[in-house]
Parts: C-alpha cells; sequence; structure tokens
C-alpha cells in the first residue's frame, strides 16, 4: 500500500482538497485498495477544525465529500508512516524544515514538482480563488497519480 500525507499551513483548504481530489481520483482509477491518503498542518492554529467552509463547498461543486475531516499536525512519525509527503508551497517547506530539520524535509516535495509546471498552489485563504485552487490541485494530483501508478505497475512487473 502506497500511503501519501498531503501538508499546508492550517489544514483546512489545500490540503484536505488535495487529500480528496486525490481520493476520488485514485477511486476512479479502481485502485482505492492500494492507496491510502491523508494530510496534515504545520502549523497548530486550526487543529480540529473542519474543512473551511468555501474550500468545502469547492470540493461540494465536483461531487467530493470532505464531511468529518478535521485538521491535524504533521508530527515526527508522519516521516515514517508516510511514503510521500507532498507540500502545497515552499512556505511549507519552510516550516518542516525549521521545525523537522532539512533531512527529513528533504522527502517532501511539492504537488506541482509532479507536473511539467511546478511551483506553488495559491492560497485560497488569501487570494479567495477556491476554484484556481481546485485546479491547480487536480493538475498536480493527476500528475501525481500517474508517477504513482507507473510505479505500482512497474513492481508488478518486476515480481
Amino acid at each position: 500500500m502506497i500511503k501519501v500525507l498531503f501538508i499546508c499551513h492550517g489544514n483546512i483548504c489545500r490540503s484536505p482538497m488535495a487529500e480528496f481530489v486525490m481520493k476520488k481520483l485514485i477511486a476512479e482509477a479502481g485502485r482505492s485498495n492500494e492507496f491510502h491518503i491523508e494530510s496534515a498542518a504545520t502549523s497548530y492554529e486550526e487543529i480540529g477544525n473542519p474543512v473551511y467552509p468555501p474550500a468545502r463547498r469547492e470540493l461540494e461543486k465536483h461531487g467530493i465529500d470532505c464531511s468529518g475531516k478535521r485538521a491535524r499536525k504533521l508530527v515526527k512519525a508522519d516521516f515514517e508512516r508516510f511514503d510521500y509527503l507532498v507540500a502545497m508551497e515552499e512556505y511549507n517547506l519552510r516550516n518542516i524544515r525549521r521545525e523537522f530539520g532539512a533531512s527529513l524535509a528533504g522527502r517532501v516535495k511539492r504537488l506541482l514538482d509532479y507536473t511539467d509546471t511546478p511551483g506553488d498552489i495559491d492560497d485560497p485563504w488569501y487570494t479567495g480563488n477556491f476554484a484556481l485552487t481546485y485546479e491547480e490541485i487536480m493538475t498536480g494530483c493527476k500528475g501525481m497519480l500517474a508517477k504513482l501508478l507507473e510505479i505500482c505497475n512497474n513492481s508488478k512487473v518486476a515480481r
């Protein structure tokens, strides 16, 4: 089983959007039993809070349910539990380096690094543009899933 953890500042907008978009894409590919997907925050301020209402509404527009999700904090054990740790932007990477050190932070990539256009996912908390953030996340998740499915398929052939 491949385990993926999406990470953003508060775990109420971008990383839960990525979590549930990826879960939907994996389900559509018929591969849900091969993946475990979660999300977490680099900060403590939103811990226990649900997905931010505009982010939840954007997901609902696309038929994605995120009910029951509550923000949680990234912890050191996550670096052992998850195969892939995926941040939304450079700011998240800086926070991870500061708290957990460069070697652990070196295991984290940005979501758009899995695409032909690497970069940061816009933070809709500040931009107010949840539709744009959704599109960026969808692009990143599709790129990442293609790479993960390639890895899965190659490992099955190698057996």
